[in-house]
């Protein structure tokens, strides 16, 4: 990996020292920055709506209604809860899974994991790199998004990473490399290297989703943009046609007999018109049907854009579902849950690699056989009738068409199994058989 790097260095830098604040300055790289730049507006409320000029009506300025819809953040959270508001449950042999279980407690990598997700469909891509702390546990830190620059040569291969961001007027730029750790900063106006670092965990994790283009991923939040703004702009507008719908302009045929004119304030005024006038108010007619049928068109392509079921939402009525009919309702989301499991997954393996070396380190030590055992199971927030998985189970374990263990990781109301069969075996109700009921 050293040696792409070099000649990926002499190639496009002519190895020069200072290569990484070229590679940082690359177009294509602040052109994404500014894209996430972007986004991180947009989610703090930085709308295009907000954006709207006033105008001029019935003679006076008027500012328009301007309203923001943050439904990308309901969107976005939907999708990360319901890969993994359950904790993953993590399934091999005892050894490796108590070894393992203990650095995810310590490490708090459940909540790692959910802002990878978060920060994944936020943004396309997120950066994890491994470490052991001073007390020794093995801890993960993520990188901002905004502030990481992977670095692939011509051939796709992932050769090293660039952390830059300034603070106080001073650019700090740390150089992952597969062996060490730089860190680098101009502070004092001239660069120099402040630290050099052994690298025992490897170059830092890309999770990333799917993108045709480029290595890195595409945010969610680029498809649900323009359907959000035309929603906003939407219910802007339709508010104000309606308040200037309401104000009508006022028609008086014939001739009043008192007073000076129509009264600024017609609400507690009267007129007294001669006989055979008429007085009243005229206005465009204005068309509910229509902003109904428009909104409602919007608002269920951002559900399907965004594979959120319109039930979640509070779209639908539903009543009296079966377990096949929650499952089709849900079949949306658990596509794209299968597939943010997927692009998890890509960087959870390599994850898991690295707390193994690390693991090594500390003189926990697996064998292969022990350690190709490990694997680890994602678990869908989908509504349930947890009776009839219970019922389910209980027939599979009855014919012996799935063990104890299988039994007890499918459970729906268990989510440590590693625990529970400890407590099962402490309480002495593990048995081996085909009969036993659970």
């Amino acid at each position: 990996m050293q040696t792409l790097l070099k000649q990926y260095i002499n190639k496009n830098y002519n190895g020069e020292r200072d290569w990484f604040i070229q590679e940082v300055s690359q177009v294509y790289n602040q052109q994404r920055t500014n894209q996430i730049l972007d986004l991180k507006q947009y989610l703090s409320g930085q709308h295009k709506i907000l954006n709207k000029p006033s105008y001029t009506f019935n003679g006076k300025e008027y500012v328009p209604k301007k309203i923001v819809l943050q439904l990308a953040k309901t969107m976005v959270n939907f999708t990360v809860s319901y890969l993994l508001s359950n904790p993953i449950t993590l399934t091999g042999d005892e050894t490796v899974t108590k070894a393992y279980q203990s650095v995810y407690k310590r490490g708090r990598y459940n909540s790692i994991d959910f802002d990878i997700l978060d920060k994944m469909c936020k943004f396309g891509f997120v950066v994890e790199t491994i470490y052991i702390d001073q007390n020794k546990n093995i801890q993960s830190k993520l990188l901002d998004p905004a502030d990481s620059y992977p670095v692939y040569d011509s051939r796709s291969n992932y050769i090293a990473m660039i952390e830059y961001y300034t603070m106080d007027n001073v650019d700090y730029y740390t150089v992952y490399t597969s062996d060490t750790v730089e860190e680098w900063t101009n502070e004092g106006g001239n660069l120099k290297l402040d630290a050099t670092y052994n690298n025992v965990s490897g170059l830092p994790i890309v999770y990333h989703n799917q993108d045709e283009i480029s290595n890195l991923g595409r945010s969610d939040l680029l498809d649900m943009i323009p359907i959000l703004d035309n929603l906003e702009d939407l219910i802007s507008k339709t508010t104000d046609a309606y308040n200037h719908y309401l104000t009508g302009l006022p028609i008086l045929t014939g001739q009043q007999l008192k007073g000076d004119g129509l009264p600024k304030d017609i609400v507690s005024a009267g007129l007294v018109l001669e006989y055979g006038s008429s007085f009243d108010f005229k206005s465009n007619p204005f068309d509910h049907k229509g902003f109904e049928s428009i909104y409602k068109t919007l608002s269920s392509t951002l559900l399907d854009i965004a594979n959120v079921p319109a039930v979640s939402m509070s779209k639908t009525d539903i009543s009296n579902l079966s377990e096949v009919s929650i499952r089709l309702l849900f079949s949306l989301a658990d596509t794209k849950g299968a597939l943010n499991a997927k692009f998890m997954r890509e960087g959870m393996d390599l994850r898991f690699d690295v707390i193994r070396k690390l693991l090594e380190l500390k003189g926990i030590k697996f064998d292969d056989d022990k350690f190709d055992s490990f694997d680890y199971h994602f678990h869908f927030a989908r509504p349930s009738n947890d009776k009839e998985v219970v019922e389910n189970l209980k027939i599979l374990r009855e014919i012996g068409a799935m063990s104890q263990e299988s039994t007890v990781e499918d459970n729906p109301y268990i989510n440590d199994a590693v625990a529970e069969m400890d407590r099962l075996r402490s309480e002495g109700s593990l048995k081996i058989g085909r009969k036993e009921q659970i």
